[in-house]
């Protein structure tokens, strides 16, 4: 008998998000003044250590930052990879018109930003950073729009779930075009090898988690040393998870259940802690109303909630995909308004676009005060929804 399809698992995640939120932001707000206090040296310096091992062969020693950021990330990836997947097999993405949006709007928000970062930059020497304001940081956004609790339908969280998840792998594959000075490509050869080896296990209906986990950790390293963003790697491990339809918990529903609370009380926070350290200085002022900091914040900010909605309205439009159950358009702006939240996304790909240190730094604090902005005035403009609505 086919089960009921219903939110459960993915209403769990977001009730336990509410309080992981909270924690996500206090966390948010400890880093900051850790950096601009006597301790910010010796955090920088905590960060940076190195821990692993290392062989003529095999190379896994990172600095605690790259494991928070590479490793542990990429086990949030994954989590939102399983949802992402059992809501295109039996729920709310199931439906081709309402998975095309999300796809859709992503889109929108990548090409709107990056052309208004380039039409304040053109001809500058940070016309580089054109990449920056196109990133959504999923771990950020889905912390602010859980705190919304019931204010908002659960489809829209899926929605910006999947909007998130559509961005963030675009901007990694921006970084990967456009940003990465080498591709190592025997190395992404080999994670090919791998993620085609995991299709096979779900082919033959292989249910035993651990055979997907084990060659999922070999997949992690070798995306990781191709030169991509390893987060992708829980991404392409997530869709490989058999599901079922079936009154009987699958693989995908047990992992889910399994890494829901560590992810949003644990990894999450830790990631907040470890990536919110910026250290105030008086050249950041100067450079929001520089062509680079207006470019980051009003591409982001303004950028991402005119993309997105103009090609949600534009997809529902032309009959290419349905607006979310339970939302309309005001939810769909909401989202745009979170969707400007990029921090970590923007802060990488800022080191990635920079040689000079000051533009580094003028970009960070443009990011912080962008995603800031987004967070607080997507919050307040759909609890106010609700508010009216009732």
């Amino acid at each position: 008998m086919a089960k009921k399809i219903n939110l459960n698992i993915f209403k769990k995640f977001f009730q336990s998000g509410k309080v992981g939120g909270i924690l996500l932001l206090v966390c948010v707000i400890i880093s900051l003044c850790i950096a601009n206090s006597s301790q910010s040296i010796n955090f920088a310096v905590f960060l940076a250590r190195e821990f692993g091992f290392q062989t003529s062969s095999i190379s896994i020693s990172y600095s605690i930052s790259a494991w928070i950021n590479d490793g542990l990330m990429a086990i949030f990836f994954l989590l939102v990879g399983l949802e992402i997947k059992r809501e295109l097999l039996e729920g709310e993405l199931s439906s081709v018109k309402k998975a095309s949006l999300p796809v859709l709007a992503a889109l929108g928000g990548m090409i709107v930003p990056a052309l208004i970062y380039f039409l304040f930059n053109q001809g500058t020497e940070t016309a580089s950073g054109w990449g920056i304001p196109m990133a959504t940081d999923i771990a950020f956004a889905l912390a602010i729009i859980a705190m919304l609790g019931k204010n908002v339908p659960p489809s829209l969280k899926i929605f910006l779930a999947a909007l998130a998840i559509a961005d963030d792998l675009g901007a990694i594959l921006v970084i990967a075009v456009f940003y990465t000075e080498k591709i190592h490509w025997t190395e992404l050869f080999i994670a090919g090898g791998i993620f085609a080896f995991l299709l096979l296990l779900n082919y033959f209906k292989v249910k035993r988690l651990i055979f997907y986990l084990v060659p999922g950790i070999f997949l992690w390293y070798f995306v990781h040393h191709s030169g991509i963003h390893a987060t992708i790697a829980g991404v392409l491990l997530a869709f490989t998870i058999p599901t079922n339809n079936t009154a009987v918990e699958s693989p995908l529903e047990k992992l889910e259940h399994s890494l829901t609370l560590p992810v949003n009380y644990l990894i999450m926070p830790i990631f907040a802690l470890a990536n919110t350290n910026i250290t105030f200085q008086k050249e950041m002022i100067d450079g929001l109303v520089s062509p680079l900091g207006l470019g980051i914040i009003t591409g982001l900010f303004v950028g991402k909630t005119i993309g997105i909605s103009f090609f949600s309205w534009l997809a529902v439009k032309m009959k290419l995909a349905k607006l979310p159950s339970g939302a309309n358009w005001k939810h769909i702006v909401g989202v745009g308004m979170l969707a400007g939240i990029g921090f970590t996304m923007s802060i990488f790909i800022a080191l990635l676009s920079f040689k000079n240190p000051l533009f580094v730094v003028e970009a960070k604090f443009s990011i912080l005060c962008a995603s800031v902005l987004a967070g607080i005035a997507g919050f307040i403009y759909l609890k106010s929804i609700k508010t009216r609505t009732r």
